[in-house]
């Protein structure tokens, strides 16, 4: 049987003007700005005074493998079954990063009969918000390099630069670079790198503002290095915070698409979440919740990373209170946990699947049992599952008191979610004791250890020297008061993506701390993790084309 491809399903469907999804959600015309026929922005401020209501619903997933788990799809799957059931539900995802569309792992538009659309739109440029938040970053970089040229009045050190250029594409050939060369004239000589746009501190700050006055003020924290004499200069010092934030007075707009079916999505913003905090922005979240009964959002990679973060930093900043998480699974995963080839994940296996179920089951134990919530764990179908497999799936959930839901979203979209629609509106009316990872009046070092064993099950936590004489200085400046983002491997629970399932007797390495002032946390780059990644052997950019009508093929 042949299957068409996410793209030409798509390609395929007719979509709602835009308008038409604004006004089924009571947005007023004055909110609505229009990006051609199928794309909006939404100014919050006609929507300020009213109240939010709906429950808050977040997906999150297993460790990922390149089996594939399906979370965006789940996401869109379930907003979609929530409205077959009668609710009025919305979803909330990040926009694409055109590093992994162009990379290994394609879009994240969802896929099959569960996509945001238009899929192309939102994959590529979309309304130009990572264009505008990486003019935004690289001005400042601009204006630093200029005030060192122009006479260094602020005594700023080169050496001691952390301020990077970025830009939106896996790039491994700018991660290290010598720039300013070719005499006095063309700036002053020094090491430099790159970010991806997605891991710039100006995608955070974009993302945790909760308007454009606070944009601003995050955008003048931002520190871009120290003295000579160890002061930290920072985006106000050089005046630079207004013009940066004109560059984003757009971009910090939530943007208005919808599902496949109708189903309204706010997609803005996208820090990755295993070198940021995943999450996408506050404002598209606090604007869903005034607009809907239900609103359905994701955090990026597992549990460990992007649901942690979504907790314990983007809730803690933004007053959020999940009401049910959703976990989600696949069999060929959880078999690939327990140690069977890609190339064998289509064979029953109930043996390797009980080997590798713990690491399902550690991701469920942290949502229910660190922080206080609620879940259900959402099998998402493939073909080849086979009862038995299923079976043990939900009677190892069971033990732990926690319902598993088929969701077979993707070949049926929302007729697929209801069954994980009916048990997420069951836990949502359910009480819970949410509660945070951490407090944050312990010391970093604490933090970092109370991340490392409560979520990760390791031993410990080991900072380097380097490490320690960072925590040392970030104290001294007065930010041990923040929570921690860490930066770790998404393929393993531990700092090695070689460790799969549910690893024991290891200690996490803390190799670098640097603090973002304007985001509001500590980032903690542990293992060989890296801000700018870099394409594969087989770029998923050789198969993406374009033909004389301008139809785009081979994106998925």
């Amino acid at each position: 049987m042949a299957y068409k491809t996410d793209i030409e399903i798509a390609q395929e469907a007719e979509l709602l003007p835009i308008s038409a999804v604004a006004a089924s959600l009571g947005i007023p015309e004055d909110a609505v700005e229009n990006y051609g026929r199928y794309k909006a922005k939404i100014d919050p401020r006609p929507l300020r005074e009213r109240p939010e209501k709906a429950k808050l619903i977040l997906v999150t997933a297993i460790t990922p493998t390149p089996a594939g788990e399906g979370k965006t799809t789940t996401s869109v799957g379930l907003a979609d079954g929530l409205r077959k059931i009668g609710k009025n539900a919305v979803v909330a995802l990040r926009e694409p990063s055109l590093g992994p569309v162009f990379g290994i792992k394609g879009g994240a538009a969802g896929g099959g009969y569960a996509q945001v659309v238009p899929m192309e739109d939102i994959n590529l440029h979309f309304t130009g918000d990572f264009h505008a938040i990486g003019a935004a970053n690289n001005l400042l970089a601009a204006m630093l390099d200029n005030h060192i040229q122009q006479g260094n009045a602020l005594g700023i050190d080169p050496k001691q630069i952390t301020w990077k250029r970025a830009v939106d594409m896996n790039d491994r050939q700018l991660r290290h670079i010598v720039d300013g060369l070719g005499g006095k004239a063309q700036g002053v000589p020094r090491e430099d790198g790159f970010d991806i746009t997605v891991a710039s501190e100006i995608m955070a700050v974009l993302c945790l503002a909760s308007d454009l006055m606070d944009l601003k003020a995050r955008l003048a924290r931002i520190i871009v290095g120290y003295t000579y004499d160890g002061r930290p200069v920072t985006a106000h010092d050089l005046k630079a915070e207004g013009a940066m934030t004109a560059l984003l007075k757009e971009a910090i707009k939530p943007n208005l698409v919808q599902t496949l079916e109708g189903t309204p999505a706010f997609i803005h913003g996208g820090p990755f979440a295993n070198i940021a905090h995943g999450c996408n922005s506050v404002s598209a979240t606090h604007t869903a919740l005034k607009l809907a009964d239900y609103v359905v959002t994701e955090a990026g990679f597992a549990a460990d990373l992007g649901a942690e973060k979504f907790l314990d930093i983007k809730c803690r900043m933004s007053a959020l209170h999940p009401d049910a998480v959703v976990i989600v699974a696949t069999v060929r995963a959880l078999k690939y946990h327990g140690g069977v080839p890609k190339t064998e994940l289509n064979t029953e296996n109930l043996e390797a699947l009980e080997k590798g179920l713990p690491n399902l089951l550690q991701h469920v134990a942290n949502i229910r049992d660190v922080f206080g919530l609620p879940c259900v764990v959402a099998i998402n179908a493939f073909p080849t599952d086979t009862k038995a497999e299923l079976d043990l799936v939900a009677a190892k959930c069971g033990e732990l008191g926690v319902n598993v839901a088929l969701s077979e979203v993707w070949a049926k979209g929302g007729e697929g979610g209801k069954a994980l629609a009916e048990e997420v509106v069951r836990l949502c009316d359910e009480p819970n004791s949410f509660r945070f990872s951490y407090d944050l009046d312990t010391s970093i070092e604490e933090k970092l250890e109370a991340i490392c064993k409560r979520i990760y099950h390791a031993d410990g936590v080991a900072l380097t020297p380097n490490a320690k004489k960072q925590a040392q200085q970030l104290t001294e400046l007065g930010f041990a008061s923040l929570p921690v983002c860490m930066a770790k491997t998404q393929y393993s629970f531990s700092d090695d993506a070689a460790l799969l399932g549910a690893p024991k007797g290891f200690t996490v390495t803390v190799r670098n701390l640097k603090v973002s002032a304007g985001a509001g946390f500590i980032v903690a780059l542990t293992g060989d993790i890296m801000t700018m990644p870099g394409l594969p052997k087989v770029p998923a950019a050789e198969k993406i084309d374009v033909d004389e009508n301008g139809r785009i093929t081979g994106l998925f």
